[in-house]
């Protein structure tokens, strides 16, 4: 019985491109110092000094540890899902990538499947991470506020990665870099991440409930201290749907 050797032309399985286009993804955004600073070493530092917030800034009733750590775990969603994802994306653009990938047999849904899951596992890590330390200096949440995690941070990564997407289909690479990293600060700063809502003033705090940040810090919160967080997580929601179809229709390959 002769075995049969002739070529067999043809794109891979598309599970097993997803697969390899992941892992790239992946370590490319692990091999970058940058990435790994914004999204490990930074949480962690606030986390650590979190615990000493209450000598600098009024954050309300409570324990500040249950205050700061779910606020460093939204930042830590937003620094992977929307800085990192539109920063790499945004070059990858500038450099021909997104346009070389386009014209090979690997489909453009799954080049961008391939980002979206290497997200999720940097994401999982940092959770896995930041949860452990946040537990050992104290933080002590309800237990019912696990599902509500998961479910703040699969909308806050849709919603925060189609506006880190939208922003690097659509400006220069140049210009994605500086507006991510200006977006990461300003609502490091004043987005509603660290600081309960319920410390700004009546016509502030609506505003934030409406942004992601806003919603998914005070969500998780809320969640954490054993309160329902149904208005974050469909604010969240709604943000993922509308930037999800802009960017669809907006994005440039080149």
């Amino acid at each position: 019985m002769s075995l049969d050797v002739s070529p067999k032309p043809g794109a891979a399985p598309a599970a097993a491109m997803l697969r390899a286009q992941t892992l790239m993804e992946l370590k490319l955004m692990l091999r970058n110092g940058e990435q790994v600073l914004l999204t490990l070493v930074i949480p962690l530092l606030l986390l650590f000094m979190g615990t000493r917030a209450d000598s600098i800034v009024d954050l309300g009733p409570g324990r500040t540890i249950d205050i700061i750590a779910p606020g460093v775990i939204a930042l830590a969603v937003l620094s992977t899902s929307f800085t990192s994802l539109a920063i790499s994306t945004g070059f990858d653009r500038r450099y021909g990538v997104l346009k070389r990938l386009g014209a090979s047999p690997l489909p453009r849904s799954i080049l961008l499947l391939g980002k979206v899951g290497a997200v999720a596992a940097v994401e999982a890590i940092q959770l896995v991470v930041l949860t452990v330390v946040a537990l050992l200096l104290g933080w002590q949440p309800q237990a019912a506020g696990w599902p509500w995690m998961i479910a703040l941070v699969v909308a806050g990564t849709a919603a925060f990665g189609a506006l880190g997407l939208l922003i690097a289909g659509t400006l220069r690479a140049e210009a994605t870099l500086a507006v991510a990293n200006l977006v990461y600060v300003l609502l490091l700063v004043g987005g509603g991440l660290m600081v309960p809502l319920s410390r700004y003033p009546e016509a502030g705090r609506r505003v934030m409930e409406l942004i992601p940040s806003g919603a998914i810090g005070q969500g998780l919160r809320d969640a954490f201290a054993g309160e329902p967080a149904l208005g974050a997580l469909l604010t969240l929601t709604g943000w993922a749907v509308i930037a999800g179809v802009t960017t669809a229709r907006t994005f440039k390959w080149e």
